[in-house]
């Protein structure tokens, strides 16, 4: 029991380092979340006025994007990351291949079109960000919560119910202490007691033995029939 005391205390220490290490990379991913969404609506706002100018500049030109566009220029790869034991999934965006509609707004607006796509890449980028951080963010407060349910249940359940039964165990053993030292001590009384009788009947033995050889061992013999 004593060991199985020992081994809870150990895995509570163990879940506790995890729960507060995974605490900490919680509390900042919230805080990251917190600057992306802010600076992602900064970010979208010039976007959204940088298209406007653009239509404003080149007319309608979603349809020459749409035919010059064959395939995604800007994709996303997942890696995962371990904390503390616990594997969250990590996304980050790469740009593959070249740009397909570079040529387009050579006529007009030029300037204005590249400036609405970096505005667009960025505002990519910050979502790709903002999703691999939600994603880290729910898979620990899940994890979090088991964890902590673990390290109360270890605290005010296993290890209170494992010390009580060590301290019944130990109460037992004291009592059977106690009454195996009185027992022994009456063992004793009652050797003290026999023993001292055995040796006051070997006395009296002793003494009527003695007794009995005077009476035959006595030097002097008197003559009862006849007078000297």
């Amino acid at each position: 029991m004593k060991a199985r005391l020992k081994g809870a205390e150990k895995g509570h220490s163990l879940l506790k380092k995890k729960a507060d290490a995974l605490t900490l990379r919680f509390r900042q991913i919230l805080k990251k979340i917190i600057e992306t969404k802010s600076l992602m609506g900064e970010v979208m706002k010039n976007a959204s006025l940088s298209l406007a100018e653009t239509k404003f500049a080149m007319g309608d030109f979603s349809h020459n994007v749409l035919q010059n566009v064959t395939k995604a220029q800007t994709k996303v790869r997942s890696r995962k990351d371990n904390v503390a034991g616990v594997t969250l999934p990590v996304f980050e965006h790469f740009t593959d291949g070249a740009d397909t509609y570079e040529l387009t707004g050579l006529s007009r607006g030029g300037q204005q079109l590249d400036k609405v796509k970096k505005n667009f890449a960025k505002a990519v980028e910050l979502m790709v960000e903002l999703a691999s951080l939600q994603t880290s963010f729910v898979t620990l407060d899940e994890v979090i919560k088991i964890t902590n349910r673990r390290v109360n249940a270890i605290e005010y359940v296993i290890i209170p119910r494992i010390s009580n039964t060590i301290a019944d165990i130990i109460s037992e053993l004291d009592e059977m202490e106690r009454e195996e030292f009185y027992r022994l001590k009456k063992i004793q009384e009652k050797k003290k007691i026999a023993r001292a009788k055995a040796e006051l009947r070997v006395k009296e033995a002793g003494m009527e033995h003695d007794d009995a050889g005077n009476l035959i061992d006595d030097d002097i013999d008197e003559d009862l029939l006849f007078d000297s």
